[in-house]
This record gives structure tokens, C-alpha cells and sequence, in this order.
């Protein structure tokens, strides 16, 4: 069972057409790693990034060039897409006027002047902005306050920033306090989330390779998530394939039981006692029910120890009665005994019709 998390209200902002904050349902965003002057190579990370269920994509745009692909980029991707932009405050206006639906800066290495003109072409034209501060830059002032690039530091510049902004008359923006070391990320999100009510983008920065930056990433993410905090995510992966990211972090929405309209499916780890085929069984309902919009919670367990329990509380519970034999239960009550080779075309069929 699931319990529900009270999250915390924040300020209402759009990006495109994905409401963020005030309760919004959590976005999964991604960023792509191609050459973003190549329209088509980017179009095509962008494409993956949809089909594996990205609400929101993020472009690098460092260039002239890359600003001026923004307009077919906008137009085709068919997702929200967020303008990445540092040092050079023409790049972000370029990004507004072109079409970018938001843009991503942090305030640290862009002038006073630069900010103020990013902040009057963002009015005009209804643009967002995400306040994108991390540990490595951390403006000279507040470092040299606490020595190194800690929470407590990285709480004062985003209020710093906050203040910028909010000076500006400027609120249409939300923000992140990324660090790569997940207790600083998450003391840093709580810390802020205490003292703001602006909506929260959740990471942890550069969290490394597939294996160790999804632990990372579970583990700063998630516990954040579970106190109710953070309005949309991105885990950072150093992978080829963005898809994976996007996995990820629908896979810690769903496990916290925040992720609308999804199938959970769990499974035991086997043993010696199994008696059904529960990897093979778990991964083809997984695949099978991938884009199924009914949150259902789905149990596979290979022997009758923790089978039953886990059946009588599931949606839908399959366990091993004998071997190459399961029991499905519905709701509580068991509706059928059948053959291993029969479950995930039996189950599906249940699922389609609950």
C-alpha cells in the first residue's frame, strides 16, 4: 500500500503547455547531448526522449547558431523545450525570441545588465526562467562566507538570486540548488523550500554513470519527493541514451506512488523457492503495460511464502502455486490457476478490463 505524500504548494508557473507548481503533477525533463545546430540529430534525441515519456527537453544553446535552430527545433519537437544558457545574456534573448518555451540560467555568470535584459525580453514575451544554481558556482562573496560550497551556501545565493529577480518585479521562474553530493542536495532543497515558495526543480548534479548516478539520483530525489518536496526533476546521467533518464525518473515518481495514470509492477528477487519464471514474467508486463494510463499496483512472486500477503493487497497478484504453475488473484480473490507461459497475456487481458 501506498501511502500519499503531502507535498508542498508552490507558485504556479507554465512551461508551454506543462503546468509547474501548485500541485501540477511532477515532470520528468531531460536534456539532450547532440550539437544543438544540428537540427536533426537534436530533433532526434528529442523524439527518444517523448517516446520514453519526457514532459520537458533541454537544449545547450552556447551559440548564435544554436539560438537560430531553437525555431525549427520548437516547432517539430512536439515537447516544451528549455533553452540552456551561460555567460552570454544575448543567447538567452536570441532563445526567448526564437521560441524557446523557458530558458535556464544561473545568474552567477551573467552581468547585472545582461540579467536585466534577460528579464525584460522574458516579460515580453511571457517566458519563463529557471534559476539554475549548483555547488560549483556559487558566487565569490557567499564561498568565501563558508569556505566551501555547502548547503547553507548554496541556500544564500538562491535567495540572493531570488532577490535579484524579485527586485526586477520578476516571478515568473522557478529554481534548483543542485550539488553533487546528495546530502548537500538534499539539505540544500529543504532548507530552501522552508524560506521559498517558488517552484523547485530536483537533482542531484553531474550523479555519474547509469549504475551509480541512478542510485544518486533515487536517493536525492526520492527522499526529497517523499517530504513533499520538488515540482518537476531531472536525473543526470552520463549515458548516450537521454531514455535512460527519463526511466529513471518515472521509475522514482512511480515508487513513490506519484506518477498519475501508471502501472506498478513488483516482483520478488527469487530463490530457491520459485517456482514461476518471475524475471522474465515481471519484464514482459512491464513492457507490455508501459503505456497503460491505470494506476494499478501488480505483484509477481515466485512461491506461495510472501505470494499470498502480497496478492490479497495488490490490484492484481500472480504467485507460484507449483512449479510452472501461478495462482492470479483480483482484488483480493483468486480468479484463476494457470500455466507460467499463459500470466502476461491473461494479465494484460485483466488489466484492460479493470
Amino acid at each position: 500500500m501506498i501511502v500519499n505524500i503531502e507535498r508542498k504548494i508552490t507558485r504556479p508557473i507554465r512551461v508551454g503547455n506543462v503546468a509547474i507548481g501548485n500541485l501540477a503533477g511532477i515532470s520528468v525533463q531531460t536534456m539532450t547531448n547532440t550539437n544543438t545546430e544540428d537540427v536533426d540529430a537534436t530533433l532526434t534525441q528529442i523524439q527518444d526522449a517523448v517516446a520514453a515519456k519526457a514532459d520537458i527537453v533541454r537544449v545547450s544553446c552556447n551559440t548564435q547558431k544554436s539560438t537560430e535552430a531553437l525555431k525549427e527545433i520548437v516547432k517539430s519537437a512536439g515537447v516544451p523545450i528549455i533553452a540552456d544558457i551561460h555567460f552570454n545574456h544575448k543567447r538567452a534573448i536570441e532563445a526567448i525570441e526564437n521560441g524557446t518555451h523557458c530558458i535556464r540560467i544561473n545568474p552567477s555568470n551573467i552581468t547585472e545588465h545582461g540579467l536585466i535584459e534577460i528579464v525584460r525580453c522574458a516579460v515580453a514575451n511571457s517566458a519563463p526562467i529557471r534559476l539554475g544554481l549548483n555547488s560549483g558556482s556559487i558566487e565569490r562573496g557567499i564561498l568565501d562566507r563558508y569556505k566551501e560550497p555547502c548547503a547553507d551556501a548554496l541556500v544564500d545565493s538562491a535567495l540572493l538570486n531570488i532577490q535579484k529577480l524579485e527586485n526586477m518585479n520578476f516571478s515568473n521562474f522557478k529554481i534548483s540548488v543542485k550539488s553533487s553530493n546528495v546530502k548537500t542536495t538534499i539539505e540544500a532543497y529543504r532548507k530552501l523550500s522552508v524560506r521559498s515558495d517558488y517552484p523547485l526543480h530536483v537533482g542531484v548534479t553531474e550523479a555519474g554513470t547509469i549504475l551509480s548516478g541512478t542510485i544518486k539520483s533515487s536517493i536525492g530525489i526520492g527522499a526529497l519527493l517523499a517530504d513533499g518536496i520538488g515540482d518537476t526533476i531531472r536525473v543526470s546521467l552520463s549515458t548516450k541514451d537521454l531514455r535512460e533518464e527519463v526511466r529513471v525518473g518515472r521509475q522514482i515518481l512511480k515508487s513513490l506512488g506519484l506518477l498519475r495514470n501508471s502501472i506498478d509492477i513488483v516482483s520478488c528477487p527469487t530463490c530457491a523457492r520459485t517456482l514461476i519464471d518471475v524475471i522474465s514474467i515481471a519484464r514482459d508486463l512491464e513492457g507490455a503495460t508501459e503505456n497503460t494510463e491505470k494506476k494499478l499496483t501488480v505483484s509477481v512472486l515466485g512461491c506461495v511464502v510472501n505470494g499470498i500477503g502480497e496478492a490479497l493487497n495488490s490490484d492484481i497478484g500472480i504467485f507460484g502455486f507449483e512449479k510452472g504453475v501461478a495462482k492470479i488473484y483480483t482484488n483480493g480473490k483468486e480468479v484463476a490457476t494457470i500455466k507460467e507461459q499463459e500470466i502476461v497475456k491473461f494479465v494484460t487481458k485483466k488489466i484492460a478490463g479493470l
